[in-house]
């Protein structure tokens, strides 16, 4: 009898397992995986590189146009003017990855920017500045939503709506930490509310958002009066926010911190991956990666440690305190969505709802927890916009920063339709915008030419993301 042994056939990696040049390593050189990676942007699977095109083609544009475009004072005050609408675009992306929509985000964080001002104007007493019936039914709606938390067992969403509850409750007297306590847990509370309708009413977040968005406006110009401002400039805590700068030593550490993280994880997770056979990015692309991220970190730190006050006499310089709260967002919400089990939930949900559901995965519960984050994000970025500003308005949160906000994470690649998203595109569509705002803004152009030219970038934005899914679409078949 002879015995015949068959040659195993070689596994090949699942797509979806494949990231940027991430390949097999025992059957691909470091060429032939960027070769792979240029084949898989002409299938349609262009991720972020047209938004990373667009930053890089209008700072030249606006430099070329304005000599004040790359001044140390101006490239500061572009990170401090754009960090707000950024974090809420952040947070949006969550919702985006379900192919959902939240169109109340924009007044959600407006009406916790309004709170806050309130809580610290009129010295934490919002009784008396709302009037019983006003407050009684603010409270009340604080309560609806820890119930609805509790019902969908969101229980992160309960905790903090009912921490929000007590701070007001107890008449907590005016701190700046209280009241961006305030703001964040009264943004948590909306997100439990709008989810619910969502998720468990079931009804289109296209038509819950909008009529939230309509009543949050509303409830702005309730807080604030129409044609009213509630200044917070004063506050040195609260101004800091968006204006003040970390020290020398601080910014420094900052990047020893933020860099040096970075290639701890990045080279720990491809090492320890290539040890035990898996499938991983080809070593020099990760190096290459690792260094690219170390000098450009270094090199911004050195030059936003420089001084740039216009008067000799006033010394101004340090990383902006928006960057690294705007890095720890980032840090935080990548993570749970490459690390965690929600966060492979939300790709499988987004991919194909159906599916996930008979998988096994909470669905209603998934749709509910992504309007609180939105909503907790917004508010952050409340908190963040209204420091610039130095005030809150009627107009705070309005329809410009809602559209910016949205805008900025489908700019930057993350899907309308599901399923596709980063937390890292909101960040890079977020510096488009704001480079188009900035540099308009230098070169004394109107309000409408702004809008028009934001509105076409978001245009084409999504005409790219529509073309790339259906070239995407065709290369599979």
């Amino acid at each position: 009898m002879t015995e015949t042994s068959a040659k195993p056939e070689k596994q090949e990696a699942p797509a979806g397992a494949i990231a940027d040049f991430g390949i097999d390593t025992t059957s691909m050189s470091t060429g032939e995986a960027i070769k792979d990676y240029f084949a898989r942007m002409k299938d349609g699977q262009l991720g972020s590189i047209p938004a990373v095109l667009g930053v890089i083609a209008l700072a030249v544009l606006f430099s070329a146009l304005s000599g004040d475009f790359f001044t140390l004072r101006n490239i500061a005050n572009l990170l401090e003017q754009g960090a707000g609408q950024t974090i809420i675009a952040m947070g949006i992306v969550f919702v985006l990855l379900l192919g959902e929509i939240d169109l109340s985000a924009g007044t959600a964080s407006g009406v916790c920017a309004s709170l806050m001002a309130l809580h610290y104007v009129r010295n934490g007493n919002l009784l008396g500045v709302m009037g019983t019936g006003v407050f009684i039914t603010f409270i009340a709606v604080l309560v609806l939503a820890v119930v609805l938390a509790l019902l969908q067992k969101i229980w992160a969403g309960a905790a903090v709506s009912l921490v929000g509850i007590v701070v007001i409750l107890i008449g907590a007297p005016v701190n700046a930490w209280v009241e961006m306590v305030i703001a964040i847990c009264t943004g948590t509370a909306i997100g439990c509310i709008t989810g619910f309708l969502v998720s468990k009413i079931g009804m289109p977040s296209f038509v819950v958002t909008l009529a939230l968005f309509i009543v949050w406006q509303g409830v702005i110009l309730q807080f604030v009066g129409e044609g009213g401002t509630l200044p917070i400039s004063t506050s040195d805590t609260l101004n800091a926010v968006a204006n003040g700068n970390l020290s020398i030593l601080g910014s420094w550490v900052l990047f020893v911190v933020a860099a040096g993280g970075y290639a701890v994880l990045a080279l720990g997770q491809h090492f320890s991956r290539l040890k035990r056979g898996l499938v991983v990015q080809p070593t020099p692309i990760v190096l290459a990666k690792v260094a690219a991220v170390a000098v450009l970190a270094a090199v911004a730190t050195y030059l936003l440690t420089i001084n740039r006050a216009s008067n000799d006499l006033v010394v101004i310089s340090g990383v902006p305190y928006v960057v690294p709260i705007v890095l720890a967002l980032l840090v935080a919400g990548t993570y749970v969505l490459n690390r965690t089990k929600y966060g492979r939930h939300l790709y499988a949900v987004g991919g194909n709802k159906e599916a996930a559901r008979r998988a096994g995965i909470n669905v209603p519960k998934l749709r509910t927890s992504v309007f609180v984050i939105s909503s907790s994000f917004a508010a952050i970025g409340a908190i963040v916009y209204s420091s610039k500003v130095g005030s809150v308005s009627g107009q705070s949160g309005g329809l410009n920063t809602l559209l910016f906000a949205v805008g900025a994470a489908v700019i930057g690649g993350t899907s309308l339709f599901g399923g596709k998203g980063r937390i890292m595109d909101a960040v890079i569509g977020g510096a488009v915008l704001a480079i188009v705002n900035n540099g308009l803004g230098l070169l004394q152009q109107k309000a409408a030419v702004v809008n028009i030219i934001t509105g076409l970038v978001l245009l084409l934005a999504a005409t790219v993301d529509a073309l790339s899914r259906r070239r995407a679409e065709a290369s599979a078949r």
